[in-house]
């Protein structure tokens, strides 16, 4: 699904335009964000596409989601 990731005042946030759906991220697996995992505030956990460290926000990427706490 694509997702748009970016930079709040508040952290970082996720955008789900098919869902009309705007969540902070509140946990990420790697570091640099990039290629691993990432869980919204609603639950939703994505796997992120493995880009470069320094890729620029905001950035439109297509996510796949592997659970939903919902």
């Amino acid at each position: 699904m694509k997702v748009m990731i970016r930079r709040t005042g508040a952290g970082l946030s996720a955008y789900v335009p098919k869902k009309d759906l705007e969540e902070p991220i509140i946990k990420v697996e790697n570091e640099d964000l990039w290629g691993g995992a990432i869980t919204l505030r609603n639950g939703w956990r994505l796997v992120l596409p493995d880009l470069p460290r320094d890729t620029r926000l905001p950035i439109t990427v297509e996510a796949r989601k592997i659970s939903d706490e919902d």
